[in-house]
């Protein structure tokens, strides 16, 4: 781009703009206040995104400063800035992928030069469809190049230095939807999803495990191997999976059935040493149970005796020597071990009860006397609580009396601090009649649970007399049993035929041996009898013609190897017999 020579000042403006030293026509540098109408010094960055004859674009400007927008020189036209106050120009919404823009308010006399020499500096351009009506379209290179054009909307062209109307417009830039820039962008977005794609499937395989080693094809040699590893307990999971894998595939044949037989063969033996493990680990938890019981046990009896002392602790020659705050102590520790010990034997009665489930009907018994003991026990230790906490209540009320005799004494004397003393009394009274409360439910608890144990005691009793009835009913029914098998096998042993099956066979069988008049051996009896009934047992058959003598009789017919039995139907001479 050229600039005249009698117009220094743009020469330094572009200067300047671009952070470079202003230059003189003779090549000397200008000094800072070359111009004081600029206010400018050299150096400082530039703030309009666009230079006269220049296709750069500077570093991006924040978006609170205010850009300035300067004349612009071409060679045949000139761009004058719109006025700062105004608005900036409204556009549409910029389409995906746009490389074109609509440039309107064109002078008549623009040329397609005029266009490219004012649009060139953006990018550079593709291809230009202009109008009749003073408006054209630009297709640029790349996207970016459209914000470069859409600087320029609002600015005023002049060809030349002519004012004639038909020389001058009002620029007006927008983004232009074109099938071509949409069709770009959409082949792009599926190359950008083809590459992620790719980039997937590799960070899948990257994290993919690793396959598991391929089985080994079947020989001789593979087979003695995997034969010698099923032997091995150490490497029997592996060979057990090269040997299905073998006859999935079908390698089973008649030359390998041998090796493949007794390779399975090998494999059954281990179902022994699998069982031998489980029982061996069952006893091993069996075991474990028992020392956990045992060593429950063992906690529960100290938990008893420390309970005990407790409770031998708070009787009333023992308690009155305690203060206050030990009596607190004493019986908060033994709530919470009598807490503990109720937990500790709710767990082993818990124990017993999934025995017992195991047991049998003697050893139910067993249990029922030991959990008969337990409850016993639970009453004895309810009541020996029951009396301890009937001497906390006497013990309670000796000091509620005796604070009642130093109250009256107090009276009398007539003490300077008798409202206080008073006060104190009354808050020791307080405290001493909610003991009283507190001990008082404990005790109407504590006769609950009894009668409860009690309840208990007598259900186990009733349900040990029950049991003893049903065992006796059992005996008598056993015994009577066996005196009523005596006529029932005589009235069986009368008749020689059992049943109203029995009866029909006979009758089939008489039929059609009366048809074979030479005989039939069993087997054929039995397959015509087969088609009738499938389930029909060719030794009953045999049994029940056996029983009947007078009906069938079997006879040998034929010589060496033709020998055979043959049975024949002899019932109208075993009628005449009877």
């Amino acid at each position: 781009m050229t600039l005249p020579m009698s117009d220094p000042t743009a020469w330094a403006t572009a200067m300047n703009n671009l952070g470079m030293t202003p230059m003189g026509i003779a090549g000397q540098p200008i000094l800072p206040d070359f111009d004081p109408a600029l206010g400018m010094m050299t150096g400082i960055p530039p703030i309009t995104p666009m230079m006269p004859g220049l296709g750069i674009v500077p570093p991006p400007i924040p978006p609170d400063m205010p850009v300035v927008k300067e004349i612009i020189h071409c060679k045949s036209c000139t761009l004058f800035p719109p006025n700062p106050n105004l608005p900036p120009p409204a556009t549409r919404e910029r389409p995906p992928g746009c490389k074109t823009v609509f440039v309107g308010g064109l002078p008549e006399n623009g040329t397609e030069q005029i266009i490219v020499e004012v649009f060139e500096q953006c990018g550079e351009i593709i291809a230009i469809r202009k109008s009749k009506k003073n408006f054209c379209h630009i297709r640029f290179a790349e996207e970016y190049m459209v914000d470069k054009a859409l600087y320029l909307s609002g600015y005023r062209i002049r060809l030349g230095s002519s004012t004639d109307k038909k020389d001058t417009g009002r620029l007006h830039v927008d983004f232009a939807q074109a099938r071509d820039d949409l069709y770009e962008w959409e082949c792009k977005q599926r190359m950008l999803a083809r590459e992620e794609r790719h980039r997937r499937r590799l960070e899948e395989e990257r994290l993919r495990p690793p396959s598991p080693p391929p089985v080994v094809h079947y020989s001789d040699h593979e087979c003695s191997v995997v034969a010698e590893k099923l032997k091995d307990d150490s490497k029997f999971s592996e060979a057990v999976q090269t040997l299905l894998t073998w006859i999935e595939r079908g390698e089973v044949n008649r030359r390998s059935a041998n090796n493949f037989y007794s390779m399975i063969q090998s494999a059954n033996s281990h179902i022994r040493r699998l069982v031998n493990e489980k029982a061996t680990h069952e006893k091993d938890m069996e075991e474990a149970k028992e020392k956990f019981k045992q060593a429950l046990s063992g906690i529960l009896i100290q938990f008893e005796q420390i309970v005990a002392v407790y409770h031998s602790a708070s009787k009333q020659k023992a308690w009155d020597h305690f203060t206050k705050a030990q009596r607190k102590n004493i019986s908060v520790w033994c709530k919470q071990a009598e807490e503990i010990r109720n937990i500790h034997n709710d767990e082993l009665m818990g124990i017993r009860r999934e025995e017992e489930m195991e047991m049998s009907d003697d050893e139910i018994e067993e249990t029922k006397e030991t959990e008969e003991s337990a409850l016993v026990s639970q009453a004895e230790a309810l009541k020996e609580e029951n009396d301890s906490l009937r001497w906390q209540l006497d013990a309670y009320r000796n000091e509620v009396e005796l604070l009642k005799q130093e109250q009256g004494k107090a009276h009398r004397e007539d003490d300077p601090n008798k409202e206080q003393q008073l006060k104190l009394l009354q808050q020791a009274l307080q405290g001493m009649q909610q003991h009283l409360l507190k001990v008082q439910d404990e005790y109407k608890k504590k006769e609950a649970e009894l009668e409860k144990v009690k309840d208990d005691k007598l259900q186990a009793e009733k349900m040990l007399e029950n049991l003893k009835e049903k065992e006796s009913s059992a005996s008598r029914l056993c015994t009577s049993s066996q005196d009523s098998d005596y006529p029932l096998e005589k009235t069986l042993n009368s008749s020689p035929i059992k049943s109203e099956r029995e009866a029909l066979l006979v009758g089939i069988i008489s039929t059609f041996l009366h048809v074979h008049p030479f005989g039939a051996s069993i087997e054929y009896i039995c397959s015509y009898l087969h088609r009738l009934d499938n389930k029909i047992c060719t030794s009953d058959v045999e049994c029940l013609m056996g029983r009947l003598q007078h009906t069938f009789k079997q006879e040998m017919t034929g010589v060496g190897a033709s020998l055979e039995k043959r049975w024949k139907f002899c019932g109208f001479e075993g009628l005449k017999l009877t």
